[in-house]
């Protein structure tokens, strides 16, 4: 069944696998997780304090971010969740960080980063490097993202971890600059370092099914020159970066993070068309190139999704149909010219 609410919604995002609370039964220590309060954040913060607590092994999960928005700091406490208020990038910020064994980082800049590239290096770059300083006795999980690699054939069945990266755009060249800092503290301090490139989690009220239901619900076009794409619902995101922990090794250890599928965007349009009883409206013509991630090494070393590409397909139909709300923010996944 669909989440019928945004409380079930929000309880299904941040409810733990097996494999995460046993995980947890094993893992010691805090867990400080940096740039908390983005899109994925919240979630996969409450996913670590669950597990933790239904694995009897209590600890703190810290979220650090600007909480910019209202009553975003609260939110997490009212999950036992500490929070620590920062600007990341100020002067001695990360130095004044608590200590922890385990560092989830989630801090970056994407949307806006045209026009602001040198705001964009600082965030993804540089930060890096001063929380490899301050952590680098300590495990860390480092969220990055496919846009690395760079635009690749329909058939190819999608970017491997080991092909050669081609980052197309600054925002895509800033998030290498940060995977090479992550993996020079790696090597030259030997911390254990998962970086996790993902391509892309789909909340209910975000992501690029998101996207596509929302403008065949609103009777405009679907652009269908980034003609396939890979997602993967939230919840397992959320599931498998924590899994990520327990493989962070030196050298650091890639891993692409995705849905097992190739989808095509013209036919999940479509499908939206037949659950909304639509029409669909397609414009443009499928490029022979996109975005696309080969998850193989992540189904055999974290697990395969547990929620499936054409149940995630309903639950988007059913939460826009009934009036769920949306964040508002589109994934511009369509963008071939590495602009956001």
């Amino acid at each position: 069944m669909p989440p019928a609410s945004l409380a079930d919604l929000e309880e299904r995002l941040s409810r733990p696998t097996p494999a995460v609370i046993e995980m947890m039964s094993q893992l010691p220590g805090d867990i400080l997780i940096l740039g908390a309060a983005g899109k994925m954040g919240p979630s996969l913060a409450r996913m670590a304090k669950r597990a933790s607590n239904e694995a009897g092994t209590p600890r703190r999960i810290i979220a650090v971010s600007r909480f910019s928005s209202p009553g975003a700091a609260e939110e997490f406490q009212q999950h036992g969740i500490d929070v620590i208020t920062t600007d990341l990038l100020s002067a001695n910020a990360v130095a004044y960080l608590p200590h922890a064994p385990n560092v989830i980082y989630m801090a970056g800049m994407k949307f806006g980063s045209t026009g602001q590239e040198s705001m964009t290096w600082a965030m993804n770059a540089w930060l890096p490097g001063l929380v490899c300083e301050r952590y680098h006795r300590s495990r860390i999980a480092a969220f990055s993202t496919g846009n690395v690699y760079g635009l690749v054939p329909v058939g190819s069945g999608g970017s491997r971890e080991e092909d050669a990266l081609n980052p197309k755009g600054e925002y895509a060249m800033s998030c290498l600059g940060r995977e090479r800092i992550f993996e020079y503290f790696s090597q030259t301090h030997g911390t254990p370092v998962s970086l996790i490139r993902l391509n892309y989690a789909c909340d209910l009220r975000y992501g690029v099914m998101v996207d596509i239901a929302r403008q065949v619900w609103n009777g405009q076009p679907v652009d269908v020159t980034m003609g396939y794409f890979n997602t993967i619902w939230q919840g397992d995101a959320n599931a498998l970066s924590l899994l990520s922990l327990a493989k962070a090794h030196s050298p650091a250890w890639v891993v692409n993070l995705t849905g097992t599928a190739t989808l095509s965007v013209r036919a999940v349009a479509h499908t939206f068309g037949r659950l909304f009883g639509k029409p669909v409206q397609i414009t443009g013509t499928e490029a022979p190139d996109a975005l696309l991630s080969n998850p193989c090494r992540s189904s055999v070393d974290l697990g395969i999704p547990l929620v499936r590409d054409e149940e995630l397909t309903e639950w988007v139909a059913h939460w826009i149909s009934t009036g769920g709300e949306s964040l508002g923010k589109p994934t511009h996944f369509e963008s071939r010219d590495g602009k956001f």
